[in-house]
């Protein structure tokens, strides 16, 4: 029985010896390459924390010590110590275990949401209750990858966990970026234990006192002893900015010494104020095509083979890459336009881009915000920026889209990618609340388009306009063949058409081959329909709501939430034209969706052709066609 086997919760991890931790260590890199070569998911990053893991859980008590990780992708190992490693062949399955923590899967699991940035106002918002709750002996620790860092919530919360002394809040920042190698041996813990310690904070808050009293030298004193003191340590270690801030800082601790991470762990456990654990960590170790893989060090992976890594299924051209050679095209011949990325520059098709014009490329890290409004300044200055992140993520900048983009008129695009439905990534990465939010701008133009064509259209429009923010979105995955238009409805296209109807079906975006498979079938059952792709889906023109308001039946389909959405927008403005009219929406409800894949949950939600064909004959019946 291999060591691993012997691990059902991080109680059994406090009873091994050195030897043991590094075996284990080495059996849990194993299992991670095993199991998630056969699901897909985060490896590169979970093989990076595995010491860092084992050091955390065998220094604090989760869940009496809440453990909270900043983003929720690097919880791999975390899930294997607490009880969860049988189950890893079900990984981001339907059913199965989560790629992200889940508080229904474990009470040591606390933040289920994977958007960065937030964890250390949670910890903060803790270590508050602890104390008001007389629980001075718990403990709150945060996990935060550097990425985290520079994401502006961070820094909002840092501001207000320094004028916490007495709050026991333990931040780890595992670093997997920076080449610097860390300060180990006796002298940098001899430090961590001179930082770390309330009597030196007591000394230096006698010499404030007493020195700040001596007429003329004193302060004069004060400020140099105390900058001697700051001054010797920033030779040793990057400190200097977090205590600026009024936190202690330890490290730079290597991420892969278990010994040296439990010394600076315990010490911060032990101080009882807040303090941060500087981790230096390697993405990919221990896997050599991780580790050889200079883009990302397989941050993220789908079925690949453990022994190369290399991709097993080979997928269609994706919505991703056609976007990316639409843009790299466009830009050859207009030089004002510039990428901007919120740390996605390869998952958002920006790095071909950014290969060709490195010098029109910018990532921002971690900060939707800071994108759109930073955009804004460029297009005030003569640019076009188009702006590509993730639909999901665009929720943290609607309030930069409206106040920013729209009031000013800027001509600016914002790509998201995988809007609608994602699927396997679980809850918090969908981005089914785009087209609601997008509906409320003023003044903004929104694309869906239904194919590469499609797209490339959209951006080659968007990218011409200079007194308004455009808005195209599409999904995840593989994108379908061509769908050519039959004949336009203003800016419409119909699509299919089965002649001598009175149903229409209005689809928005990659929605438009299921659609026209629904009314292909119903087509088959002698129930007649024409079908109507939007194209452009943030208003509607005249012509396109004539034509709708002539149908005695009309039923939208869109894979975003169907309150507020394209379809109630749509029907508020057909039905006033024609208030006899029956007009149905489907979309996604207003829940979160479990993980599962697109397919499944959009049969689930009855936004497959099965589903829609289904809907419009139970709406047949219950109208006069």
């Amino acid at each position: 029985m291999s060591i691993l086997d012997k691990i059902n919760s991080p109680q059994d991890l406090r009873e091994l010896s050195s030897l043991e931790l590094e075996t284990l260590s080495s059996e849990i890199r194993d299992f991670l390459v095993r199991k998630v070569s056969k699901t897909g998911g985060h490896l590169g990053p979970n093989l990076g924390v595995v010491e860092l893991t084992l050091a955390i859980h065998r220094t604090f008590d989760s869940p009496r010590d809440p453990i909270l990780w900043d983003t929720g992708h690097q919880t791999y190992v975390h899930k294997i110590v607490t009880g969860r490693a049988s189950s890893f062949e079900t990984l981001r399955q339907d059913g199965g275990l989560s790629g992200y923590p889940s508080r229904q899967e474990s009470v040591h699991d606390v933040i289920e949401n994977s958007h960065a940035s937030t964890a250390l106002s949670y910890a903060d918002g803790i270590a508050k209750a602890f104390e008001l709750n007389g629980e001075s002996d718990r403990h709150v620790v945060a996990v935060v990858g550097d990425g985290a860092l520079t994401g502006g919530m961070t820094w909002e919360a840092i501001n207000n966990i320094a004028d916490s002394n007495n709050r026991s809040l333990v931040i780890i920042v595992n670093d997997n970026e920076r080449s610097y190698s860390p300060t180990i041996g006796g002298l940098a813990n001899q430090l961590a234990t001179l930082r770390t310690t309330r009597a030196y904070e007591e000394f230096l808050g006698w010499g404030k006192s007493v020195l700040a009293k001596t007429p003329l030298i004193g302060p004069t004193m004060y400020d140099a002893l105390h900058g001697l003191k700051k001054g010797f340590k920033d030779m040793i270690a990057p400190q200097g900015l977090f205590e600026d801030l009024g936190l202690k800082y330890i490290g730079p601790v290597d991420g892969h010494n278990i010994a040296d991470l439990e010394f600076a762990l315990s010490r911060a456990r032990d101080f009882g104020g807040p303090v941060i654990v500087h981790a230096i960590t390697e993405k990919g170790r221990g896997y050599g095509p991780a580790e050889t893989d200079e883009a990302d060090r397989f941050h993220a992976v789908g079925i690949v083979d453990p022994d190369t890594g290399k991709p097993v299924n080979v997928t269609g051209t994706s919505w991703t890459s056609v976007f990316s050679g639409a843009l790299v095209e466009l830009s050859d011949k207009r030089e004002d336009i510039v990428a901007i990325t919120a740390a996605m520059l390869g998952p958002t098709g920006l790095e071909s881009f950014k290969a060709k014009f490195p010098m029109r490329t910018f990532d921002v890290g971690i900060a939707e915000q800071h994108a759109i409004t930073s955009a804004v300044g460029m297009a005030h200055a003569g640019l076009h920026p188009v702006v590509a992140i993730y639909s999901t993520f665009l929720n943290r900048a609607i309030d930069q889209v409206i106040m920013d983009a729209a009031l000013h008129k800027a001509g600016i695009t914002v790509v998201l990618d995988r809007a609608g439905v994602t699927g396997d990534d679980g809850a918090s990465h969908n981005g089914m609340w785009d087209l609601a939010l997008l509906q409320i701008v003023p003044g903004i133009e929104v694309f869906a388009p239904r194919d590469s064509q499609a797209l490339r259209d959209a951006l080659d429009y968007s990218v011409s306009v200079c007194d308004h923010p455009t808005v195209i979105r599409f999904p995840k995955g593989a994108v379908p063949i061509d769908i050519p238009k039959l004949k336009s409805v203003g800016n419409s296209d119909i699509i299919f058409d089965s002649g001598a109807t009175r149903i229409a079906i209005v689809s928005v975006g990659a929605m438009a081959a299921s659609a026209i498979e629904a009314a292909q079938e119903l087509s088959k059952q002698s129930i007649a329909v024409q079908v109507i792709d939007l194209v452009k889906v943030s208003s509607f023109d005249e012509v396109l709501i004539d034509h709708l308001a002539s149908f005695d039946l009309v039923v939208s389909i869109e894979d975003g939430i169907v309150t507020g959405g394209v379809g109630q927008n749509l029907a508020h403005q057909v039905v006033a034209a024609n208030n006899s009219i029956n007009f149905v929406t489907l979309g996604v409800a207003k829940e979160f969706l479990r993980h599962a894949t697109r397919k499944t949950l959009l049969a689930e939600m009855g936004l497959d052709s099965a589903g829609i064909a289904e809907s419009v004959k139970k709406a047949i019946h219950t109208s006069v066609i």
